[in-house]
């Protein structure tokens, strides 16, 4: 006969026993008495038996005291908030979450593009004419409608207020040419950054210039409801530009109110030239956004509230393909919180959601991480697990993502001493200091190369986290090729170089010199660090000093080249070759660096092919050319990229990785348990 069991009861848990202690914590297993009644052959029997059971761990539930609000604890303050002349990443994140452009990131594809103000857009064959169709329907935050209008003023007035310490140039080649980096420079290229000077010149040819900013430049038509850009000549990145946040859509009338310029080409001169404390638009804003200024106080905090009547959510139209269509978190506030010990007590009470956290820290953030999500460069994607050692704490980690910025350490080729130069001690090779223009010499050059160790910094700067970049371009970029030439550490190549440097006057003589970083900077100290050991350890005779300054101080030292080398950052603008050959090689950085014309007009002939090569195989060739001319010249130290770091609360939820794009808070939320 069949045997058939019917559970009647579950009458006692009877003994709970045997605690095994396990290394590094306990595991319990309960043995456990059940009693049944049962049928066997027409007949109830009552069994005992004996089962052991390993419960389940209790869930940890990571809850926020504050669900509603996401904290950010920041090491900077923002410089402007006026789109136009914002020029660093602490404002970025501010001005995109305020104000939207005409197309946006298709989520974290970086060269990947989705619409936006901007519902579609045509180009034209030659790659010279873009023209956007508006999405009707937009309000922005003080109830006013969106217009093409708006959009062809909010580029003309970004071009017409111009300055070379904005983002403009961005702007000005691909619509003047490559090289036009100011409105100005097509009036008079000695009167950039000086408004009172430009509005000397000719009226008649400066209103010939506004005239072709906004009658030919940059169109529109209320009726069609387009907006049209006629470029110079092709320009490979210019979608790029267009979504960061010197392309944000600002309202035409409410600017004219609080100051900006007036429309008209008669007075543009009279808004020429702002700066971040003098632009209208600095700490006020007014955008179409997810997000509204509630306020700022500089040096302490800004808090930016939800925008109730947000047109995504309104239309319909998600940020990228099913993503959200509103924020859902109701307010962000952003401390600015310099000093990391504060930051730090912050994640460890759950008062901070993220937290800015230096290399030289992450051990002590790593203790409050209990899920780790590692990148994966071959599926393109974070894997993650819970911590082995400690599970239960309250932090995610996000590591081992490719980044966007890198430190190098920069020759100046001929180094000013106007008004005397401490940096460059007698300023002869007499053992005693180096001459201005020591850098000139490319043995010189070389040397400094071969003296460096890249493994050392990696180790001791990155903490272990980053890889040796080969040339001006950075890692996973178009035309980047890690199997080009480059500098490896070499002492005896450092001496060979060394010794045919200045004729032989360098090994005869030594050097003495500084080299300066900005204090509190203890990456870039690192760098000068290895480069004074390893030249001590060839010779004591080559004597390098190492000189920290205050932001402020170091940047003007820099800017007016009288650092004999300069150790300094560049954080992409856009997501394009372009944005490193240019600034390196030929604009911000070279400039810094007195690069000689020549060089420079050689690096020039192929970054400006590059840029107006629309072909992604034809432009790689043209950067690996780039790459080793680089090399061959040696006009800087290129050093290594970091692997990224994002550590969050584990009750957020929404965060990914876009390597240009600042943070999107409308698609966080605050997990609920």
């Amino acid at each position: 006969m069949k045997r058939k069991s019917i559970w009647l009861s579950l009458v006692a848990l009877a003994l709970v026993a045997l605690v095994l202690a396990a290394c590094g914590g306990q595991e319990i297993v309960k043995t456990v008495v059940v009693t049944q009644v049962v049928e066997k052959e027409g007949q109830q029997v009552v069994v005992t038996q004996i089962v052991e059971v390993t419960p389940e761990p209790e869930k940890v539930e990571f809850k926020s005291s504050h669900p509603d609000t996401l904290v950010v604890a920041g090491i900077g303050d923002a410089d402007t908030l006026d789109p136009a002349w914002n020029y660093e990443s602490q404002g970025d994140e501010v001005i995109m979450n305020i104000y939207d452009q005409l197309i946006t990131y298709n989520r974290e594809k970086a060269t990947e593009f989705v619409p936006s103000i901007a519902e579609k857009w045509e180009i034209s064959e030659d790659g010279t004419t873009y023209t956007f169709y508006i999405r009707k329907g937009i309000k922005f935050q003080n109830g006013n409608d969106l217009t093409p209008e708006d959009v062809a003023y909010t580029f003309q007035r970004g071009i017409l207020q111009g300055g070379s310490w904005s983002p403009q140039w961005l702007f000005t080649e691909p619509f003047f040419g490559t090289g036009v980096y100011d409105v100005a420079e097509l009036i008079n290229p000695d009167v950039v950054d000086d408004r009172e000077a430009l509005k000397q010149e000719d009226p008649a040819k400066l209103k010939e210039v506004c005239e072709r900013v906004v009658n030919e430049v940059i169109t529109y038509d209320n009726e069609n409801w387009t907006v049209t850009f006629h470029l110079a000549q092709p320009w490979a990145p210019f979608l790029a530009t267009l979504a960061q946040s010197w392309g944000s859509i600002i309202d035409k009338d409410w600017s004219i109110e609080n100051g900006t310029w007036d429309g008209s080409c008669d007075t543009w001169a009279d808004y020429y030239g702002v700066d971040s404390e003098t632009a209208p638009l600095a700490k006020v804003t007014n955008g179409t956004g997810p997000y509204m200024l509630d306020h700022w106080t500089p040096g302490e905090e800004i808090v930016l509230k939800r925008n109730p009547n947000f047109w995504r959510e309104e239309l319909g139209v998600p940020i990228y393909p099913d993503g959200p269509t509103a924020a859902s978190i109701e307010n962000i506030v952003i401390k600015i919180v310099p000093e990391w010990g504060t930051r730090f007590a912050m994640l460890q009470a759950g008062d901070a959601d993220f937290a800015g956290v230096p290399r030289q820290n992450i051990v002590q953030a790593d203790a409050l991480v209990g899920e780790v999500c590692t990148w994966n460069t071959d599926a393109e994607k974070f894997e993650c697990a819970p911590h082995p050692d400690h599970p239960d704490e309250r932090l995610r980690l996000f590591k081992g993502f490719p980044t966007v910025f890198r430190t190098d350490a920069f020759f100046v080729f001929n180094i000013n001493t106007e008004g005397g130069n401490p940096y460059i001690g007698s300023g002869k090779l007499d053992g005693n200091g180096i001459p201005p223009d020591f850098f000139s010499d490319i043995h010189v050059r070389k040397a400094f190369n071969y003296c460096f160790d890249w493994d050392t910094y990696i180790q001791d700067a990155l903490a272990g986290e980053g890889i040796q970049n080969v040339g001006p371009l950075i890692p996973g970029m178009l035309g980047y090729d890690p199997t080009l030439p480059h500098y490896t550490y070499d002492p005896d190549k450092c001496v060979e170089e060394l010794q045919q440097a200045w004729d032989g006057q360098v090994w005869e003589n030594g050097f003495r010199f500084q080299i300066v970083y900005n204090t509190g900077n203890v990456t870039r100290q690192t760098v000068a660090q290895i480069l004074q050991a390893n030249f001590a350890d060839i010779d004591p005779k080559f004597r390098i000093e190492i000189v920290g300054l205050p932001w402020p101080a170091f940047l003007r030292e820099v800017r007016a080249s009288r650092v004999p080398i300069f150790i300094s950052g560049w954080i992409e603008d856009i997501h394009d070759p372009h944005n490193w050959a240019q600034p390196f090689l030929v604009g911000t950085y070279a400039s810094r660096q007195n690069m000689p014309d020549d060089l420079k007009q050689q690096f020039a002939e192929l970054v400006n092919k590059g840029v107006a090569e629309t072909d992604p195989a034809k432009r790689a060739e043209i950067y690996k050319q780039l790459t080793l001319l680089d090399y061959e010249n040696a006009p800087a130290i290129r050093l290594a990229v970091v692997t990224g770091r994002h550590y969050e609360q584990r009750w957020v939820e929404g965060w990914y990785y876009n390597p240009i794009a600042p943070a999107f808070y409308m698609v966080y939320s605050i997990a609920q348990p």
